[in-house]
């Protein structure tokens, strides 16, 4: 079915870094063009199934401070999954993990995220910005996909999809999304050799912080030292997301979906596919540390976690009471005895 243009969302303020990401601009690797794509993919899923969107579907990956925009044209069916922050739909709280309908005109303002970094919006009938090599993905370094290539900015004008008719309005629990905390899971390599038994000790057994360089490149880390056992350059590879690479400083630097496709520093491991969420969502500051698992282990635990996610997915129902206000605390605002008594 095709998809037309039928609404825009109004950027009025786009926030810390608000980006239109997708599953990602996969297969280009080896022409030196990044994959890009949401951080963390299980939010993203999440939004995209609350408004009935298939998973592919482009949606806004908003970091830290969220946004505030209008809905220029008709109604818009709307869902918002990630770090818990709060939604107003002109000033009436709206639910997260539950989708909504904003009429024409209304603001729609995504709070500060409170235990964690990125969410996520979805639209139904999704963010329908130009397609560049089969992805609307947006890499800002190098000026690929979304708006212009860069990130959301005040006065833009998102191009979106139209609602189905009727719109089935839907939530999910968000308890059963997998979790973006605890350890986070490495399997060693591939350059684990180029380490020390002492550097990697430090490693696997040393509590490291998120220093302030975050961004969707990837994170660079504070706290024990990691020692080489000779030079810490190689000849330059590719880079996987979650490959920690190990540069001169002997800190660790977490490459992530903005990565560069290929480097010359040693790795000393990569986050396996099933937590890369846990990174995705750690805020500067934060306290990591890490499991070595191997390559069967990882396997098996990203074929739990998908698990994990198909049933969240299929979890996703009806709202029991779609007509409802918006949020249970709308009804302190109203004077439910105005007219019919007075103190």
């Amino acid at each position: 079915m095709r998809i037309i243009v039928t609404n825009e969302l109004e950027i009025i303020d786009a926030g810390a870094l608000s980006t239109i990401q997708d599953k990602g601009r996969l297969g280009y690797q080896r022409f030196g063009i990044s994959a890009s794509g949401g951080m963390d993919m299980v939010a993203l899923r999440a939004a995209n199934a609350l408004v009935g969107n298939g998973e592919n579907a482009a949606a806004i990956e908003m970091t830290l401070t969220g946004m505030t925009f209008r809905v220029r044209a008709g109604p818009c069916h709307i869902a918002y999954a990630g770090a818990s922050a709060s939604i107003t739909v002109d000033g009436v709280p709206a639910e997260p993990f539950t989708s909504f309908i904003a009429e024409q005109g209304a603001i729609v303002t995504i709070g500060t995220m409170r235990d964690g970094l990125r969410g996520y919006l979805a639209v139904e009938g999704g963010i329908l910005s130009q397609l560049v090599l089969g992805s609307r993905a947006t890499h800002t370094r190098s000026n690929i996909g979304g708006l212009d290539g860069g990130a959301l900015r005040t006065g833009q004008c998102v191009p979106v999809g139209s609602p189905s008719d009727p719109v089935i309005c839907r939530e999910l629990d968000p308890q059963l999304m997998p979790s973006h905390l605890g350890a986070v899971r490495v399997v060693l390599g591939p350059q684990d050799e180029l380490f020390t038994s002492a550097g990697i000790s430090a490693f696997l057994n040393s509590e490291y912080r998120l220093s302030t360089k975050v961004d969707r490149m990837g994170c660079q880390l504070e706290g024990e030292a990691i020692e080489h056992s000779g030079d810490f350059n190689i000849v330059s590879d590719g880079i996987a997301n979650g490959s920690i690479q190990v540069p001169g400083t002997r800190l660790p630097i977490i490459l992530l979906a903005d990565r560069q496709t290929t480097g010359g520093y040693a790795k000393i491991a990569t986050v396996i596919g099933a937590d890369l969420r846990k990174v995705a969502q750690a805020r500067p500051g934060q306290a990591l540390r890490f499991e070595a698992v191997d390559a069967d282990a990882a396997e098996c635990i990203a074929r739990s976690t998908e698990q994990e996610i198909q049933a969240m997915l299929a979890s996703v129902r009806k709202r029991s009471n779609p007509d409802a206000p918006l949020h249970p605390d709308h009804w302190w605002t109203i004077d439910l005895l105005g007219g019919v008594a007075s103190a």
